[in-house]
């Protein structure tokens, strides 16, 4: 796997490449990965760069070091000193951007959580489509512990996936959420040994490339809109969503490769 040549080591987030798989790596392992506003800009200005790079068929994120993201810079919030406010809005602000980018993009997410996950950083380890979680992490909110609310989407995706009265609890609680314990929950797709999960997670980071990329962006697209949009307009997307797929060239080599009993070739159109 190799650093796209744009990326220093030092970078807040780091691009790597492996064929058809983009990986972000949050990337100052020092500090637990904690959001600064270099980082949340860095993520932004990522998450353009793979998602708009048609090369791309799977984009993974995952964390440097010991933990997958400790939430927000707390020294950097403090320093902002009265202008905590302002700092706060910049900051949010911009993650948000990132957020919306990753969510956006017409390709798998493939969240690795190496580590804890805290905060924003929680925010950044539940939002992939496919998470799968070391047994070593854990998961926190952590806001109410120091006086602040949700950010980087937990308040739309934590009740979705467990549910509002488990929500409730992990947020008011700060309940810190094993690996295991969130696997059953719904938290995260699957958890898996320390010492297994870079190899499961190239595995399944390598299926994902070799999926219906187009037909996966718009199923994508269609589970989030599912979550606030009644049946009817729910039905009518899905009929123009699966006419326009089975027009096109993914449709054509899934179902030729079912009938002639071979294995789809997706990469190939």
């Amino acid at each position: 796997m190799q650093a796209d040549h744009s990326e220093t080591d030092d970078a807040p987030v780091r691009i790597e490449r492996d064929g058809a798989v983009a990986r972000l790596v949050l990337n100052r392992p020092k500090a637990g990965n904690a959001i600064g506003l270099s980082l949340a800009s860095a993520l932004h200005r990522a998450a353009i760069t793979v998602g708009d790079d048609p090369d791309v068929r799977c984009v993974v994120m995952t964390g440097a070091g010991r933990l997958f993201c400790a939430g927000g810079d707390l020294s950097e919030i403090m320093g902002a000193g009265e202008g905590r406010a302002s700092h706060l809005s910049a900051l949010v602000g911009t993650l948000n951007l990132a957020v919306a980018r990753l969510a956006a993009m017409e390709k798998p997410l493939l969240c690795i959580v190496n580590g804890p996950a805290a905060g924003a950083g929680m925010s950044l380890a539940i939002a992939g489509d496919v998470v799968i979680a070391a047994q070593s992490a854990h998961f926190t909110a952590a806001y109410g512990a120091i006086g602040l609310t949700p950010d980087g989407g937990m308040s739309w995706t934590l009740p979705r996936l467990v549910g509002l009265r488990a929500a409730q609890r992990i947020v008011f609680e700060n309940r810190r959420i094993g690996a295991d314990e969130a696997a059953a929950i719904g938290l995260v797709t699957e958890a898996v040994a320390d010492d297994e999960l870079a190899e499961v997670a190239a595995a399944r980071a390598q299926a994902l490339a070799d999926a219906p990329s187009r037909a996966w962006g718009a199923a994508r697209g269609l589970l989030y809109a599912g979550m606030q949009n009644d049946l009817s307009t729910q039905l009518e997307l899905e009929l123009r969503s699966i006419a326009q797929a089975g027009a096109g060239a993914e449709a054509s080599e899934g179902i030729g490769a079912f009938m002639e009993k071979r294995k789809a070739d997706y990469r190939s159109v």
